[in-house]
């Protein structure tokens, strides 16, 4: 066997073409496989990747993971500006499209569902960090305490800093969130994201996702704009319109 069939996506026929020059993984051009009234936007990919043992090797190797992540996204990515696709988890595949066509039967209605609920709505995701304090000019008089009373002063002033900066960071995260879930269909919240592992400055305190309709959309843009400023200290950073991947009930 020298190809699997991976799926991408889930979604309503569509009339508009897909980009003439969109590729998936490893490079092959996505088809769209009609079947009970749905699509599967497929592409065929190879088993030496993806059969079920070579996959516990790969998802091991970290730079596999991302290049295959991307290409995943950019197909997703493609599909939401012609039409509202259900994202599939990465790595979904199948011997064959009859192994398409079966899922499609057995997960049809659960499939109709969530495609009505997030039809006409994208995600978007906003993030809240707690902005590194700067370094303060340390003179060389003051570098050292000039008791141990003062230092330990010294200490309680940063230890009170610290709790007083990690108290205001999470009351603006709690009161950003409820705002934005005031204006929104739904919304998820994620596990705060690690700073070593993102690349971001600063420690994130809300890691949020809002759906939100595409016609509401410039609305909720600027309802997160005119938050950024609010706050000394902290940090709002909003990405997207995604397609709904939060929101999908799919495991990532």
């Amino acid at each position: 066997m020298t190809g699997l069939r991976y799926v991408y996506a889930v979604c309503h026929p569509f009339g508009a073409p897909l980009q003439s020059q969109l590729t998936g993984i490893g490079g092959a051009p996505p088809a769209l496989l009609n079947h009970h009234g749905l699509v599967a936007v497929v592409s065929t990919v190879p088993h030496g990747d993806f059969s079920e043992e070579a996959l516990r090797e790969r998802l091991e190797d970290l730079d596999w993971l991302a290049a295959t992540a991307r290409s995943h996204q950019g197909v997703i990515a493609a599909l939401t500006t012609v039409t509202t696709p259900l994202p599939l988890r990465l790595a979904t595949v199948f011997r064959d499209d009859s192994g398409v066509r079966t899922m499609i039967e057995a997960r049809e209605d659960d499939f109709r569902r969530a495609l009505d609920r997030l039809t006409g709505r994208v995600e978007w995701g906003v993030k809240v960090y707690v902005e590194p304090e700067p370094a303060e000019a340390v003179t060389p008089a003051a570098a050292q305490p000039a008791s141990g009373r003062d230092y330990l002063r010294r200490r309680r002033q940063s230890s009170h800093s610290h709790e007083e900066t990690w108290r205001r960071a999470g009351t603006f995260a709690e009161a950003l969130h409820a705002r934005l879930s005031a204006h929104t269909e739904d919304s998820r919240l994620h596990p705060p994201q690690n700073s070593a592992l993102s690349g971001a400055t600063g420690q994130n305190v809300l890691n949020a996702a809002y759906l939100v309709s595409r016609a509401n959309s410039e609305e909720f843009v600027e309802l997160v704009d005119r938050t950024k400023d609010e706050t000394p200290g902290m940090r709002v950073e909003l990405t997207g319109p995604w397609a709904a991947y939060s929101f999908t009930g799919e495991e990532p």
